[in-house]
């Protein structure tokens, strides 16, 4: 039955791709040729393409009165970087069972996955009864024995109690209400159900809109949204991906049922790539879609090019910020084959406790008080701005406190006078300011580093590395290496001059292959490059997230005696 590719895509869960689409019909600007982002297609009656993979690439805004679109409003197009927060406002349309929710509803890892809803009506399972308007949390999707489900969660008295319910629970299922605030590409990507459109309200406008506001003077903030998606597909004789916009006037038919979908092109993500035994390797791939960047060694990953990869494994990187009060940072990951130097930069520190955590066997902490400090105990130390410290080490002392003795943590200490030192003791809840006084002037490779010192540490570039064109790091005033972290990464070069072989990651590349039935004799790799990846914010915090889930957390500082 055919339907229109908008519709088609509209309801269309992600889990069934790839789908194979025979084109009905369609006019594009008076022909059959249609080029988007460069890519130019011919979409003609029974053309059929495979559909691999689609996302929301813009949204179309209404004016919203009463959950209803205005008659007045004239339909506006939004960017995903369209300035403002917005807040979800709840869908007054129930589902009508868990499947339902787990097919339309984003659920994932991230905080933004993690939707709630109430039942109208008492659930009762097994050893636990959910009660009726009680908020829901959907967690996870998995199978539990033998069965699929959905991880769940409620929280009574502040005390979490965690539950399955299967996708066959039925009933009908609420959104609760959210109070985040959301940018428009979070919107995009999360809080967008199948099928359905959204209503925000406008949270907080940004100043951008002194120079661009295309809503009407008596706008009160409230928006319908719906979604315009990016359909990648792969065309029977083509060697690269297209991309169609769903709202495009064409009528299509799924025929993947008596398709044979083998005899397309298979194109393979990284993750596809990595995810092979490391017996299949090494192999030849063409690239079909990557990063359009010409530095190497993204150079190597435009599209038609041809690639040797050699091993999928595990490397070892440094995760660094840039140092500066403002933001935004800019964040790298260093491999430790990197061949600049480094010399070290002062460590702030903002609390007694801190001086405590940093301090090492290796060298003695020396630090200047840049903030005062007025001690409740007279058997402590009251600081004033300039002190200067050697940190020896924490241990307890006897401290007088409403009359009676008390035994609280502290840090011991040599105060630095003009020609002789004191002995004095910080309390660890101490609320001061500290900054390092360096006084090794010596030259250190990233490995040196990592061996010797205790992460974070402070360096800046005073080598640059000269085996690479071009030294994003020297250009840095100050960096902070965080920690060292593991990634996934496959080893390539290119298969017409393979001079240099080169590490790229494999989950922060959008890159597209499919590879070639080539005899590849079992070769050794030339020398590696060195790639230092500067990554985006985003990118930094999913890689700290990941990295710290098998970490504890670091005990809290002792809290001030109230």
């Amino acid at each position: 039955m055919a339907s229109t590719l908008e519709k088609f895509i509209h309801s269309l869960d992600p889990r069934a791709l790839p789908r194979v689409l025979q084109i009905q019909s369609g006019i594009y600007f008076q022909g059959s040729i249609y080029e988007m982002f460069g890519n130019e297609c011919c979409l003609s009656t029974g053309e059929v393409i495979k559909v691999i993979g689609f996302k929301i690439n813009k949204l179309i805004a209404s004016i919203c009165e009463n959950n209803e679109v205005s008659r007045f409003s004239a339909k506006v197009e939004l960017p995903l970087n369209f300035p403002g927060l917005y807040k979800v406002v709840a869908d007054k349309i129930p589902y009508n069972s868990i499947e339902e929710i787990a097919r339309k509803v984003s659920i994932g890892p991230t905080r933004f996955g993690h939707p709630c809803f109430y039942s109208p009506e008492d659930i009762k399972l097994a050893n636990l009864t959910i009660k009726h308007g009680e908020q829901i949390t959907f967690n996870s999707v998995e199978e539990v024995n033998g069965v699929m489900a959905v991880n769940c969660g409620v929280v009574r008295n502040n005390q979490s109690h965690s539950f399955t319910l299967p996708l066959s629970q039925e009933g009908k299922f609420y959104e609760c209400e959210d109070d985040q605030i959301y940018t428009l590409k979070e919107i995009a990507e999360w809080k967008i159900p199948k099928c359905r459109n959204r209503v925000v309200k406008l949270s907080n406008a940004l100043h951008t809109w002194d120079f661009f506001n295309p809503f009407p003077e008596n706008f009160d903030g409230c928006l319908i949204l719906t979604p315009v998606y990016e359909v990648q597909a792969v065309m029977k004789f083509r060697k690269d991906i297209v991309h169609i916009l769903s709202d495009l006037d064409v009528e299509v038919k799924d025929v993947t049922d008596c398709y044979d979908i083998s005899s397309f092109l298979q194109p393979l993500s990284l993750e596809d790539v990595f995810e092979r035994t490391s017996k299949e390797f090494p192999m030849v791939a063409e690239i079909m879609e990557g990063p359009s960047r010409s530095q190497k060694p993204y150079n190597l990953l435009h599209t038609g090019k041809e690639i040797m990869i050699y091993k999928k494994y595990q490397a070892t990187r440094v995760l660094a910020s840039e140092i500066r009060s403002d933001s935004p940072k800019r964040h790298f990951l260093i491999p430790l084959s990197y061949k600049g130097k480094f010399k070290r930069r002062p460590r702030e520190f903002p609390t007694a406790y801190d001086l405590e955590i940093a301090r090492s066997e290796k060298e003695q902490l020396h630090v200047v008080a840049t903030k005062a400090f007025d001690s409740p105990h007279k058997e402590l130390f009251s600081v004033s701005v300039g002190d200067q410290f050697l940190v020896q080490q924490c241990q307890t002392s006897e401290v007088l406190y409403e009359g009676k003795k008390k035994v609280i943590d502290v840090l011991a200490c040599e105060q630095i006078l003009s020609d002789t030192y004191k002995k004095v003791f910080l309390p660890m809840y101490m609320e001061g300011g500290f900054v390092e006084v360096i006084h090794d002037k010596k030259q250190y490779q990233l490995s040196e580093i990592c061996k010797e010192f205790r992460l974070p540490f402070n360096v800046k570039v005073s080598v640059r590395d000269l085996s690479v064109e071009e030294d994003v790091l020297a250009a840095v005033p100050g960096l902070q290496f965080e920690e060292e972290i593991t990634d996934s990464y496959l080893l390539i070069s290119s298969t017409r001059s393979p001079v240099e072989s080169w590490e790229i990651p494999v989950y922060r590349l959008n890159v597209l292959v499919h590879l070639l039935s080539k005899d590849v004799e079992t070769v050794v790799p030339p020398a590696t490059g060195t790639t230092v990846e500067e990554i985006s914010e985003e990118q930094y915090y999913m890689v700290r997230r990941y990295e710290n889930q098998t970490l504890h957390p670091p005990p809290r500082p002792p809290k001030k005696p109230t």
